[in-house]
């Protein structure tokens, strides 16, 4: 099969493979630089991006922001002109600066999911910047389509379709995602094209949809096509690569993890997450885990009440603290037995070989 390019508002994609934002810097620049120099679209997540910036804990907020601007500018520069993007979570307590800032930094593509980005096209009114939301249902993309047609007179860019396989924080309940039949999702993606195409209508456009969770190869790429989808969205497999921005023990923790190691938890993000069952979620599960300083990452979290300060867990698995890590994973992780480079698998994903 071969696979065409990605049209996104302006822009292209020579490849049509989204490389999935990972965070707490799990895709910086050196993973987003990658995959977009590939022809594929890079992603750098915006989640305390700075978090390794010397006055992280005293400037938070200003950390992030400028760490977005950086990271940008760095994967631009190693893109050789491809598209690099940045994944904004709307629950974050500074998404709308965060939003400002990938902006300032000329990111060509802003995707937002763990909430509805209701306000998004006036944060980046004025801009070059392609705009995609990031849901899982139909209910999702009819409710957040018809806001921006009413209130903004405009539509997506592109749709992010993440099914109930993909890893870190999900838009369904914890009962669903601990019994996922096969092949059960197609026809909520169908009915989602059927959605977008009202307003593709309305505005003249293609609004392009891709398609996120559990795409491994060539033949996952293969069949959400023939569901009519345009691309893909993959995380779990670029962590498993040299470029990725995490540690080499985050990155061994994916190739040694089997199927029986994958854990649906309850993030103090509000969501439920898949990921690595390790000592961290053994320990989380026994109780609450004391927060010792609030990083105010998410809107609604009180440190108080919170099982675990969610900023903490994933700064200690970047760096390889695994032992007190959360490392959020997709489901088949467990069939990740290597670690290889962007280059390599951006050819096994496009041609199959």
């Amino acid at each position: 099969m071969e696979l065409q390019e990605l049209k996104i508002g302006r822009k292209t994609a020579r490849v049509p493979i989204i490389q999935g934002g990972m965070g707490v810097g799990v895709s910086r620049f050196r993973l987003a630089g990658a995959v977009a120099k590939e022809g594929g679209v890079g992603m750098i997540s915006s989640a305390q991006i700075g978090y390794d910036e010397p006055d992280f804990e005293a400037d938070v907020q200003g950390c992030n922001a400028r760490s977005i601007q950086k990271h940008v500018a760095l994967a631009k520069q190693q893109a050789d002109g491809g598209l690099v993007g940045v994944n904004i979570m709307v629950a974050l307590q500074h998404y709308a600066e965060h939003v400002k800032a990938a902006v300032c930094a000329g990111a060509d593509l802003i995707a937002c999911g763990a909430g509805l980005p209701v306000d998004l096209p006036e944060l980046v009114k004025d801009s070059d910047t392609a705009i995609a939301p990031i849901i899982s249902t139909k209910k999702a993309a009819s409710v957040i389509l018809r806001m921006w047609d009413k209130k903004y007179k405009r539509t997506a860019d592109l749709l992010v379709v993440e099914g109930p396989k993909a890893g870190g924080h999900l838009g369904f309940s914890h009962s669903a995602l601990c019994d996922i039949p096969a092949l059960s999702y197609d026809e909520e993606i169908k009915e989602i094209i059927r959605e977008k195409r009202i307003y593709e209508q309305k505005y003249g456009v293609l609004i392009p949809v891709v398609v996120g969770g559990g795409i491994f190869d060539q033949s996952d790429i293969r069949h959400v096509m023939e569901l009519g989808a345009d691309g893909v969205q993959i995380a779990s497999r670029f962590v498993a690569t040299k470029e990725c921005d995490a540690s080499m023990a985050y990155k061994q923790a994916y190739v040694q993890a089997k199927e029986e190691d994958i854990a649906i938890i309850n993030s103090p993000v509000g969501m439920p997450g898949r990921a690595i069952r390790n000592a961290f979620i053994r320990k989380a599960e026994q109780g609450q885990i004391p927060v010792t300083k609030c990083f105010h990452c998410i809107k609604k979290c009180n440190p108080k009440e919170t099982a675990y300060c969610i900023t903490q867990a994933l700064v200690n698995a970047v760096k390889g603290n695994l032992d007190e890590g959360l490392i959020f994973c997709g489901a088949n992780v467990g069939r990740i037995t290597e670690i290889t480079d962007v280059a390599t698998l951006m050819r096994e994903l496009a041609t199959g070989s």
